[in-house]
Protein backbone atom coordinates (compact mmCIF):
# COMPACT_ATOMS: atom_id res chain seq x y z
CA UNK A 1 0.00 0.00 0.00
CA UNK A 2 3.06 1.78 0.26
CA UNK A 3 2.15 3.90 3.21
CA UNK A 4 4.52 4.37 6.44
CA UNK A 5 4.31 1.67 9.21
CA UNK A 6 2.27 2.62 12.26
CA UNK A 7 2.64 0.88 16.03
CA UNK A 8 0.61 1.74 18.76
CA UNK A 9 2.80 1.95 22.15
CA UNK A 10 0.62 0.95 24.68
CA UNK A 11 1.80 2.96 28.49
CA UNK A 12 2.50 1.05 31.74
CA UNK A 13 2.80 2.76 34.46
CA UNK A 14 4.12 0.86 38.74
CA UNK A 15 2.82 2.42 41.55
CA UNK A 16 1.20 5.62 39.49
CA UNK A 17 3.79 6.53 37.74
CA UNK A 18 5.13 5.81 33.93
CA UNK A 19 7.81 2.83 33.42
CA UNK A 20 11.33 5.06 32.77
CA UNK A 21 13.96 2.09 32.76
CA UNK A 22 14.77 1.19 29.53
CA UNK A 23 15.10 -2.73 30.08
CA UNK A 24 12.38 -3.08 32.53
CA UNK A 25 10.01 -1.22 29.76
CA UNK A 26 11.00 -3.09 26.82
CA UNK A 27 10.65 -6.62 28.56
CA UNK A 28 6.89 -5.82 29.84
CA UNK A 29 5.90 -4.45 26.17
CA UNK A 30 7.28 -7.92 24.97
CA UNK A 31 5.01 -9.56 26.93
CA UNK A 32 2.81 -11.88 25.56
CA UNK A 33 -0.72 -10.69 25.63
CA UNK A 34 -1.97 -13.70 26.94
CA UNK A 35 -0.03 -12.58 30.13
CA UNK A 36 -0.82 -9.20 30.39
CA UNK A 37 -5.02 -9.68 30.45
CA UNK A 38 -4.52 -9.65 26.38
CA UNK A 39 -3.54 -5.87 25.98
CA UNK A 40 -0.65 -6.02 23.31
CA UNK A 41 2.26 -3.99 23.79
CA UNK A 42 2.90 -2.95 20.41
CA UNK A 43 -0.28 -2.72 17.99
CA UNK A 44 1.05 -2.82 14.35
CA UNK A 45 -1.69 -1.16 12.45
CA UNK A 46 -2.78 -0.14 8.94
CA UNK A 47 -5.99 0.43 7.21
CA UNK A 48 -8.23 -2.34 6.09
CA UNK A 49 -7.00 -4.99 8.37
CA UNK A 50 -8.83 -6.94 9.86
CA UNK A 51 -8.91 -6.98 14.20
CA UNK A 52 -10.55 -9.05 17.21
CA UNK A 53 -11.52 -7.40 20.41
CA UNK A 54 -10.05 -8.81 23.72
CA UNK A 55 -12.64 -7.67 25.77
CA UNK A 56 -15.96 -7.43 25.48
CA UNK A 57 -17.02 -3.41 24.63
CA UNK A 58 -20.49 -3.70 24.33
CA UNK A 59 -22.10 -6.81 25.03
CA UNK A 60 -25.72 -5.33 25.10
CA UNK A 61 -24.91 -5.14 21.46
CA UNK A 62 -24.83 -8.29 20.63
CA UNK A 63 -22.47 -10.96 20.99
CA UNK A 64 -18.74 -10.06 20.20
CA UNK A 65 -17.18 -11.03 16.65
CA UNK A 66 -14.46 -13.32 19.24
CA UNK A 67 -17.57 -15.31 20.33
CA UNK A 68 -18.94 -16.25 16.82
CA UNK A 69 -18.58 -19.17 15.32
CA UNK A 70 -16.55 -20.23 12.03
CA UNK A 71 -18.47 -21.97 9.00
CA UNK A 72 -16.30 -23.67 6.84
CA UNK A 73 -16.93 -26.79 4.19
CA UNK A 74 -14.88 -29.17 4.97
CA UNK A 75 -15.26 -31.11 8.10
CA UNK A 76 -11.30 -32.09 8.65
CA UNK A 77 -10.77 -28.30 8.59
CA UNK A 78 -13.63 -27.59 11.30
CA UNK A 79 -12.17 -30.29 13.20
CA UNK A 80 -8.70 -28.44 13.06
CA UNK A 81 -9.64 -25.10 13.77
CA UNK A 82 -12.03 -26.80 16.85
CA UNK A 83 -9.01 -28.46 18.43
CA UNK A 84 -7.15 -25.40 18.34
CA UNK A 85 -9.54 -23.25 19.79
CA UNK A 86 -10.07 -25.88 22.80
CA UNK A 87 -6.47 -25.61 23.47
CA UNK A 88 -5.68 -21.57 23.31
CA UNK A 89 -9.00 -21.35 25.51
CA UNK A 90 -7.12 -23.93 27.81
CA UNK A 91 -3.85 -22.28 28.16
CA UNK A 92 -5.82 -18.98 28.42
CA UNK A 93 -7.52 -20.53 31.83
CA UNK A 94 -4.38 -22.13 33.03
CA UNK A 95 -5.98 -25.45 32.74
CA UNK A 96 -4.35 -28.48 31.86
CA UNK A 97 -5.56 -30.03 28.17
CA UNK A 98 -8.24 -32.63 28.55
CA UNK A 99 -8.61 -35.02 25.65
CA UNK A 100 -12.09 -38.00 25.32
CA UNK A 101 -10.56 -40.82 23.16
CA UNK A 102 -13.45 -42.58 21.21
CA UNK A 103 -13.18 -46.27 21.89
CA UNK A 104 -13.21 -48.63 19.37
CA UNK A 105 -14.15 -51.88 19.04
CA UNK A 106 -14.13 -55.13 16.03
CA UNK A 107 -15.76 -57.96 16.25
CA UNK A 108 -16.19 -56.94 19.89
CA UNK A 109 -12.50 -56.61 21.02
CA UNK A 110 -10.70 -53.89 21.63
CA UNK A 111 -8.34 -52.34 18.60
CA UNK A 112 -4.93 -52.98 19.95
CA UNK A 113 -3.10 -52.57 16.54
CA UNK A 114 -1.41 -49.37 17.25
CA UNK A 115 -1.53 -48.05 13.59
CA UNK A 116 -5.31 -49.37 12.41
CA UNK A 117 -6.21 -47.65 16.34
CA UNK A 118 -4.99 -44.08 15.24
CA UNK A 119 -6.30 -44.51 11.36
CA UNK A 120 -9.49 -45.05 12.88
CA UNK A 121 -9.49 -42.21 15.83
CA UNK A 122 -8.25 -39.66 13.13
CA UNK A 123 -11.56 -40.53 10.99
CA UNK A 124 -13.25 -37.11 10.90
CA UNK A 125 -16.36 -37.66 12.22
CA UNK A 126 -18.31 -36.96 9.06
CA UNK A 127 -17.16 -40.79 8.19
CA UNK A 128 -18.07 -42.23 12.16
CA UNK A 129 -22.23 -41.69 12.39
CA UNK A 130 -20.95 -38.15 14.15
CA UNK A 131 -18.97 -39.43 17.04
CA UNK A 132 -15.46 -38.28 17.30
CA UNK A 133 -12.45 -39.96 17.71
CA UNK A 134 -10.79 -37.14 19.67
CA UNK A 135 -12.96 -34.70 22.01
CA UNK A 136 -10.65 -31.49 23.35
CA UNK A 137 -12.54 -30.26 26.34
CA UNK A 138 -11.85 -27.26 28.63
CA UNK A 139 -15.20 -25.51 30.89
CA UNK A 140 -17.73 -23.01 29.48
CA UNK A 141 -16.51 -24.36 25.71
CA UNK A 142 -19.71 -24.42 23.28
CA UNK A 143 -20.51 -27.58 22.24
CA UNK A 144 -22.82 -29.02 19.17
CA UNK A 145 -24.62 -31.94 19.87
CA UNK A 146 -24.48 -34.84 17.01
CA UNK A 147 -27.46 -37.36 17.38
CA UNK A 148 -31.19 -37.02 19.12
CA UNK A 149 -30.87 -36.95 22.74
CA UNK A 150 -34.27 -36.11 23.57
CA UNK A 151 -35.81 -34.18 21.02
CA UNK A 152 -39.11 -33.49 22.76
CA UNK A 153 -37.11 -31.33 25.08
CA UNK A 154 -35.11 -29.79 22.50
CA UNK A 155 -32.26 -31.73 22.94
CA UNK A 156 -31.84 -32.62 19.21
CA UNK A 157 -28.77 -33.06 16.69
CA UNK A 158 -27.06 -29.61 16.03
CA UNK A 159 -28.04 -27.75 19.39
CA UNK A 160 -25.98 -26.20 21.03
CA UNK A 161 -24.77 -25.71 24.64
CA UNK A 162 -21.85 -25.03 26.73
CA UNK A 163 -19.55 -27.92 28.56
CA UNK A 164 -19.37 -27.64 31.60
CA UNK A 165 -17.48 -30.49 33.25
CA UNK A 166 -16.77 -34.37 32.36
CA UNK A 167 -17.84 -37.20 35.00
CA UNK A 168 -15.37 -40.06 34.17
CA UNK A 169 -13.22 -43.14 35.78
CA UNK A 170 -9.98 -43.18 35.93
CA UNK A 171 -8.45 -46.07 34.01
CA UNK A 172 -4.87 -47.13 33.50
CA UNK A 173 -5.38 -46.75 29.64
CA UNK A 174 -5.49 -43.28 30.26
CA UNK A 175 -1.60 -42.87 30.99
CA UNK A 176 -1.03 -44.95 27.40
CA UNK A 177 -2.11 -42.02 25.33
CA UNK A 178 -0.25 -39.42 23.63
CA UNK A 179 -1.12 -37.47 19.88
CA UNK A 180 1.29 -35.31 17.82
CA UNK A 181 -1.77 -33.00 17.80
CA UNK A 182 -2.00 -32.43 21.56
CA UNK A 183 0.65 -31.06 24.08
CA UNK A 184 2.61 -33.61 26.04
CA UNK A 185 0.94 -33.02 28.89
CA UNK A 186 -2.63 -33.54 28.06
CA UNK A 187 -4.54 -35.65 29.93
CA UNK A 188 -6.87 -38.01 27.98
CA UNK A 189 -9.74 -39.70 29.64
CA UNK A 190 -10.81 -43.21 27.84
CA UNK A 191 -13.52 -44.31 30.23
CA UNK A 192 -15.77 -41.17 30.00
CA UNK A 193 -19.41 -41.54 31.75
CA UNK A 194 -21.38 -38.71 30.71
CA UNK A 195 -20.77 -34.75 29.82
CA UNK A 196 -22.32 -32.23 32.28
CA UNK A 197 -23.44 -29.43 29.49
CA UNK A 198 -25.87 -26.73 30.06
CA UNK A 199 -28.32 -25.98 27.07
CA UNK A 200 -29.87 -22.60 27.35
CA UNK A 201 -32.83 -23.35 25.01
CA UNK A 202 -33.74 -26.97 27.00
CA UNK A 203 -37.13 -27.22 27.89
CA UNK A 204 -36.74 -28.44 31.15
CA UNK A 205 -39.41 -27.60 33.44
CA UNK A 206 -37.40 -28.77 36.59
CA UNK A 207 -33.54 -28.77 37.26
CA UNK A 208 -32.09 -31.97 37.56
CA UNK A 209 -31.08 -33.37 41.17
CA UNK A 210 -27.76 -31.58 42.57
CA UNK A 211 -27.35 -30.39 39.25
CA UNK A 212 -28.11 -26.29 38.06
CA UNK A 213 -30.79 -25.44 36.11
CA UNK A 214 -30.57 -26.08 32.45
CA UNK A 215 -27.48 -28.42 33.12
CA UNK A 216 -28.07 -31.99 31.37
CA UNK A 217 -26.00 -35.09 31.64
CA UNK A 218 -24.87 -36.22 28.09
CA UNK A 219 -24.02 -40.23 28.47
CA UNK A 220 -21.95 -42.06 25.87
CA UNK A 221 -23.16 -43.14 22.68
CA UNK A 222 -22.54 -46.17 20.86
CA UNK A 223 -22.08 -46.54 16.84
CA UNK A 224 -21.30 -48.87 13.64
CA UNK A 225 -19.30 -47.47 10.76
CA UNK A 226 -17.04 -48.72 8.48
CA UNK A 227 -13.82 -48.17 8.05
CA UNK A 228 -11.76 -49.21 4.90
CA UNK A 229 -8.38 -50.91 6.17
CA UNK A 230 -6.89 -51.45 2.49
CA UNK A 231 -3.81 -48.80 3.31
CA UNK A 232 -2.90 -50.09 5.87
CA UNK A 233 -2.04 -53.30 4.21
CA UNK A 234 0.55 -54.30 2.59
CA UNK A 235 0.68 -53.59 -1.25
CA UNK A 236 0.38 -57.41 -2.01
CA UNK A 237 -2.36 -58.47 0.59
CA UNK A 238 -4.30 -55.25 -0.62
CA UNK A 239 -4.26 -56.33 -4.91
CA UNK A 240 -4.66 -60.46 -3.64
CA UNK A 241 -7.95 -58.82 -1.92
CA UNK A 242 -9.07 -56.85 -5.03
CA UNK A 243 -8.30 -59.77 -7.38
CA UNK A 244 -9.69 -62.54 -5.33
CA UNK A 245 -13.17 -59.54 -4.63
CA UNK A 246 -12.80 -59.46 -0.87
CA UNK A 247 -13.42 -56.66 1.14
CA UNK A 248 -10.63 -54.50 2.94
CA UNK A 249 -13.80 -52.67 5.16
CA UNK A 250 -13.99 -53.12 8.66
CA UNK A 251 -16.94 -52.99 10.69
CA UNK A 252 -15.90 -50.67 14.13
CA UNK A 253 -18.15 -50.29 16.51
CA UNK A 254 -17.72 -46.88 18.11
CA UNK A 255 -18.42 -45.81 22.19
CA UNK A 256 -18.00 -41.94 22.69
CA UNK A 257 -19.56 -38.65 23.72
CA UNK A 258 -22.49 -37.12 21.13
CA UNK A 259 -20.51 -33.62 21.38
CA UNK A 260 -18.12 -31.92 19.13
CA UNK A 261 -16.50 -28.09 19.83
CA UNK A 262 -18.64 -26.04 18.40
CA UNK A 263 -16.01 -22.75 17.64
CA UNK A 264 -16.55 -23.87 14.27
CA UNK A 265 -18.91 -25.91 12.31
CA UNK A 266 -19.65 -27.16 8.84
CA UNK A 267 -22.48 -25.91 6.97
CA UNK A 268 -23.93 -28.96 6.72
CA UNK A 269 -23.87 -29.00 10.59
CA UNK A 270 -25.49 -25.53 10.64
CA UNK A 271 -28.61 -25.94 8.79
CA UNK A 272 -31.34 -24.78 10.64
CA UNK A 273 -29.71 -22.71 13.18
CA UNK A 274 -30.35 -19.51 13.77
CA UNK A 275 -26.71 -17.81 14.66
CA UNK A 276 -26.33 -14.27 16.37
CA UNK A 277 -22.83 -13.52 14.38
CA UNK A 278 -20.98 -16.17 12.30
CA UNK A 279 -17.79 -15.62 9.91
CA UNK A 280 -18.25 -17.52 7.16
CA UNK A 281 -15.44 -18.97 4.43
CA UNK A 282 -16.69 -18.65 1.06
CA UNK A 283 -13.91 -20.26 -0.71
CA UNK A 284 -15.84 -23.66 -2.19
CA UNK A 285 -13.78 -26.63 -1.99
CA UNK A 286 -13.42 -28.81 -5.36
CA UNK A 287 -16.54 -30.29 -6.85
CA UNK A 288 -19.91 -29.59 -8.17
CA UNK A 289 -21.18 -25.96 -7.04
CA UNK A 290 -24.86 -26.30 -5.90
CA UNK A 291 -26.59 -23.37 -4.37
CA UNK A 292 -27.48 -24.68 -1.51
CA UNK A 293 -23.52 -24.54 -0.30
CA UNK A 294 -23.68 -20.72 -0.61
CA UNK A 295 -27.35 -20.38 0.94
CA UNK A 296 -26.77 -22.68 4.06
CA UNK A 297 -24.01 -20.46 5.45
CA UNK A 298 -25.75 -17.45 4.40
CA UNK A 299 -28.49 -17.25 5.85
CA UNK A 300 -27.67 -18.63 9.31
CA UNK A 301 -28.19 -14.76 10.89
CA UNK A 302 -31.07 -12.01 10.42
CA UNK A 303 -28.92 -9.49 9.48
CA UNK A 304 -25.85 -8.72 7.10
CA UNK A 305 -23.85 -6.75 9.76
CA UNK A 306 -24.13 -9.85 11.65
CA UNK A 307 -22.37 -11.85 9.05
CA UNK A 308 -18.58 -11.34 8.46
CA UNK A 309 -16.83 -13.51 5.43
CA UNK A 310 -13.20 -14.27 5.97
CA UNK A 311 -11.71 -13.87 3.10
CA UNK A 312 -11.77 -12.75 -0.75
CA UNK A 313 -13.72 -15.60 -2.78
CA UNK A 314 -14.92 -16.27 -6.55
CA UNK A 315 -18.21 -14.22 -7.54
CA UNK A 316 -19.51 -17.15 -9.48
CA UNK A 317 -19.66 -18.90 -5.73
CA UNK A 318 -22.85 -16.32 -5.81
CA UNK A 319 -24.23 -16.99 -9.09
CA UNK A 320 -24.49 -20.57 -8.81
CA UNK A 321 -28.27 -21.59 -10.03
CA UNK A 322 -30.12 -24.48 -8.23
CA UNK A 323 -29.44 -27.87 -10.08
CA UNK A 324 -30.27 -30.65 -7.63
CA UNK A 325 -31.80 -29.19 -4.93
CA UNK A 326 -35.61 -28.95 -4.88
CA UNK A 327 -36.61 -25.27 -4.93
CA UNK A 328 -38.87 -25.60 -2.52
CA UNK A 329 -36.16 -25.74 -0.31
CA UNK A 330 -34.56 -22.77 -1.12
CA UNK A 331 -36.86 -19.97 -0.45
CA UNK A 332 -35.69 -17.34 -4.05
CA UNK A 333 -36.37 -13.87 -1.71
CA UNK A 334 -34.59 -14.98 0.98
CA UNK A 335 -31.47 -16.17 -1.00
CA UNK A 336 -31.73 -13.10 -3.45
CA UNK A 337 -31.30 -11.05 -0.13
CA UNK A 338 -28.09 -12.10 0.73
CA UNK A 339 -26.78 -11.58 -2.62
CA UNK A 340 -27.63 -7.56 -2.75
CA UNK A 341 -24.66 -6.94 -0.46
CA UNK A 342 -22.33 -8.46 -4.12
CA UNK A 343 -23.91 -6.01 -6.30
Amino acid sequence: MGLTPIVCIIQDYIQGRSVDDIRLRQAILELPDNKTEHLPGYLPLVPGMPVLLTENVATELGKPWNEAPILVFRNTLSTQINNRAVLNKTMEMGLTPIVCIAQGYIQGKTVDDLRLRQAILELPDNKTEHLPGYLPLVPEMPVLLTENVASEIGLSNGTRGIFRQPVYDESLEDGRYQDKNFPPNTKFITQPKCALVEFPSCKLDDKLAELQSKIVPIAVSEQTFLFDAKELLPQNVSKAAKINKKTTKLSVKRKALPLIPAYSMTTHKSQGQTLGKIIVDLVLPPGPLEVASVYVPLSRVKRLEDLLIIRPFEFVTLQVKPSTIPQTEIPPNNFNHYLKFAE
